[in-house]
């Protein structure tokens, strides 16, 4: 059966030269795809592998880079940040078309939505967006430089850098001119903060970016998707984080087909109970948090307005695409409201 974005033959003669030692390769399936980088499970003789590569379309510049995510699952493994193990990293287009990683299989669920949770009570649910924070907590605790990943981003200057960044992937990627987004980049340049933090950020952290194993006591087992991580703000993740949160009873949001509705469940912190528990377990300053949760909106929109371009040149993988458009001039009015009057 055909696999979209591999080529079998190629692949497993490369994993019997590179990757001996994960065994010799008997099935490949697409896990999950379209939205950002496609993962694949690769079934051996002797174990489960997990094979990342970038999307089949419409690429930008600097995003889907495998060699970050392989260099950083790579440093992250002997610290306390949950990570898969790192197995084996391919350069060479010539084998499946874009260069991919492979690394160890980990079980557990990537939890989108309340169903997904199934019968967790709220206590063990509770306990687990607790961890969520925890954890975050965790990956911005790391000392970067003792890990091996000097080097990996620019903690100086940052977040000017993010809003420039994120305007040209806009140039690149929009389907129609928003006079609203040029507007909210100009207010976010404004309110720019004097000083920030340089730590290890994750650049897209939420709950089904984390593999996890229910139960009464539930365990985040990997920190997945590191397509986007760097050297920066650790607010900028929390931020992130913020924006796709969805809290119980919140329609607009509902609305943005992101991240699903885990974090509305009876038992999820808050957003605010979130942003509070992150603040004390990482003893971080969250004063100007409003500013973050609005960079992360404007982030996200540009994000959503490419897998827009993507699923209009017919370029995704998978379905639930059709209306997610919709939501880019949504997440742009709610950055505006957590930036305040204008």
């Amino acid at each position: 059966m055909t696999v979209p974005g591999i080529d079998r033959p190629r692949l497993f003669a490369w994993m019997g030269r590179h990757a001996p030692d994960a065994g010799e390769p008997l099935s490949v399936s697409l896990i999950s795809g379209g939205r950002s980088n496609l993962t694949y499970l690769i079934e051996t003789r002797e174990r489960r592998v997990v094979l990342r590569r970038p999307p089949l379309g419409h690429v930008l510049p600097t995003a889907h880079d495998m060699g970050r995510e392989w260099r950083v699952i790579s440093a992250l493994a002997p610290t306390p940040v949950p990570v898969p193990g790192p197995v084996a990293f391919c350069a060479d287009e010539e084998v499946i078309g874009a260069p991919f990683y492979l690394m160890d299989h980990v079980a557990g669920a990537a939890v989108r939505t309340r169903e997904e949770l199934g019968d967790l009570a709220p206590e063990p649910t509770r306990r687990l967006s607790r961890r969520l924070a925890e954890v975050l907590a965790a990956i911005h605790a790391v000392d970067y430089r003792e890990a091996g990943l000097d080097g990996f981003g620019r903690p100086d200057g940052y977040l000017a850098r993010q809003v420039e960044r994120w305007c040209k992937q806009w140039e690149r990627s929009k389907t129609a001119d928003l006079p609203d987004f040029d507007r909210l980049a100009d207010r976010l340049r404004e309110r720019l903060p004097s000083r920030s933090a340089g730590t290890l950020v994750h650049g897209d952290y939420r709950l089904d970016n984390t593999l996890v194993r229910l139960g009464q006591e539930p365990e985040i087992r990997a920190v997945v998707d590191w397509e986007m991580s760097t050297l920066g703000d650790p607010l900028a993740d929390l931020g992130l984080t913020l924006t796709y949160w969805q809290d119980a009873g919140d329609e607009e949001r509902a609305g943005i087909p992101v991240a699903g509705d885990v974090t509305a469940a009876p038992g999820f912190l808050t957003a605010a109970e979130f942003a509070a528990h992150y603040a004390e377990v990482s003893g971080r300053d969250t004063a100007e948090l409003g500013f973050y949760v609005a960079l992360g909106n404007f982030k996200l929109a540009v994000i959503i307005e490419g897998i827009h371009a993507r699923f209009r040149q017919g370029k995704t993988v998978g379905e639930g695409f059709e209306r997610i458009g919709a939501a880019v001039p949504v997440l742009i009015a709610r950055a505006h409201r957590m930036l305040g009057p204008s």
